[in-house]
């Protein structure tokens, strides 16, 4: 017998455990991710719910839908759980595989069920059509929606336990030709709790985000499209801050992770609590340090720009290409350049690119194409995806980030002021120092990525002046 124990546990719960078995035994000490990974492997999904998974999977789908109630009978049905249990085990195999997103599709010939792992999207199950009303409303139940209700989109949430942990699921439903569309976002609780170093940041960014997080009022801004891990940057940003002598105050959309120490609100449309109107109650709550987890009109740029100048440390996000165009953004949202100038003192612009499997990987000589595309050498070193067991057979396990940090330092604030555009703004702001393209190609140097990957996140003209 093999007995695994978790790096740091209690060694009393070991002997309990031998005592028990009274067999002789190999103790394996692992680490906090070997161990939960294994245990999330063993037990996220019960039997029940993994072997309707594999039916299906196999191609099964008519006869387990033959096991299934009909829609009509669903609420009043002793065999609802066997609906619950197939939902169930689809989260749960999600979140095995770490995935992000679950997304439930109806269409005339039947329900495709996809999960977004490592930013792709891949179809896992595929159902037949007279299961969607039952999955469609389960979900609805268990995410405390108006089951009566189609025509207009609901947002909700569904919390389980998975392994022994706490899992917070996001749904996000949209009324569509063949039935209602549905998203399941799975939140990662982890996100609220890593540190500043995030994966991926060079020593320069986390200078130039620590100097800023320093300062006693002032804006950072991080941009990066959905999915780019901007708010995560932004709660280590928090996580740091909240030591206990600061009032830290949240307007959110939704809140993604309940913090201790932090007060959070919500935007609700439903209860008129907009980021405009929330920032302002919040201003009123004597804070030290604001969060408003997005920027989306001049309204809101407008007053959480005049809150930095009235003493506060605000940290918010928007869309934007890339550092620059954001604060150009800012600017076309009719915020002064005098009041952009005086308080923004760090924009950190970024996004996510998959990371190769180390167990797999594979050195190859860049193609005259890669090399050029990267501004590198015909045949210069770089590794390729291959795929193995450790990664299913993806060649890729887990993200990286990309990031560029801009420093308002008293020339950016002058060119700010004078209304320089991009050009003017990134020929200072990246004397010496990476944008993305850069920093995505330093990543494949090191073995941390492919080309593609970086190809992808880069601009042809930001290549161009590595």
């Amino acid at each position: 017998m093999v007995v695994a124990m978790r790096e740091g546990a209690d060694p009393l719960t070991l002997l309990r455990v031998l005592r028990y078995f009274a067999i002789p035994a190999d103790v394996e000490i692992a680490d906090s991710v070997t161990f939960d990974r294994y245990l999330s492997d063993q037990y996220a999904m019960d039997g029940s719910a993994s072997a309707m998974v594999e039916t299906i999977t196999a191609g099964n789908s008519d006869l387990f839908s033959d096991m299934l109630p009909g829609a009509d009978d669903l609420p009043h049905s002793a065999n609802d759980t066997l609906v619950i249990r197939l939902i169930y085990g689809i989260i749960a195999e999600a979140v095995r595989q770490g995935a992000s997103n679950i997304h439930v599709e109806p269409y005339e010939t039947g329900l495709v069920v996809r999960t977004r792992t490592d930013g792709i999207l891949k179809q896992c199950l595929r159902l037949p059509a007279n299961i969607v009303p039952m999955i469609v409303r389960r979900i609805k139940v268990m995410a405390r929606l108006d089951i009566a209700e189609h025509r207009i989109p609901q947002d909700g949430r569904i919390g389980l336990t998975l392994a022994g942990k706490l899992v917070d699921v996001h749904v996000s439903t949209l009324p569509s030709r063949a039935g209602e569309r549905i998203v399941l976002c799975i939140v990662n609780e982890e996100s609220a709790n890593i540190p500043l170093e995030l994966p991926g940041m060079s020593a320069d960014t986390l200078r130039t985000l620590r100097d800023a997080l320093s300062e006693p009022n002032g804006v950072i801004l991080v941009t990066g499209p959905t999915g780019s891990g901007t708010t995560t940057t932004l709660y280590a940003g928090l996580k740091g801050l909240n030591d206990g002598t600061r009032n830290i105050l949240t307007v959110e959309d939704p809140i993604e992770h309940p913090v201790e120490g932090i007060g959070q609100t919500e935007v609700s449309a439903n209860l008129g609590v907009t980021f405009v109107n929330g920032l302002r109650a919040i201003l009123l709550q004597d804070p030290d340090v604001v969060m408003v987890s997005e920027i989306r009109n001049s309204e809101t740029a407008r007053v959480a720009f005049q809150a930095a100048l009235t003493g506060h440390l605000v940290l918010t996000t928007m869309h934007a290409n890339d550092a620059v165009g954001a604060i150009t953004g800012i600017r076309d949202m009719k915020v002064e350049p005098f009041l952009l100038a005086s308080t923004l003192r760090a924009v950190i612009a970024q996004r996510l690119v998959r990371r190769l499997c180390s167990s797999c990987r594979e050195i190859i000589q860049a193609d005259g194409n890669a090399a050029s595309l990267l501004g590198l050498d015909k045949g210069t070193a770089m590794y390729q995806a291959v795929g193995c067991g450790e990664c299913d057979n993806t060649g890729f396990q887990g993200l990286i980030g990309v990031f560029e940090a801009v420093r308002v330092d008293a020339t950016i604030r002058r060119l700010i002021n004078d209304g320089g555009d991009e050009a003017i703004l990134a020929r200072h702001a990246f004397i010496n120092k990476p944008n993305l393209s850069s920093a995505a190609r330093k990543l494949v140097l090191a073995g941390y990525t492919t080309a593609q990957e970086a190809i992808r996140i880069s601009r042809r003209e930001d290549i161009a002046n590595v």
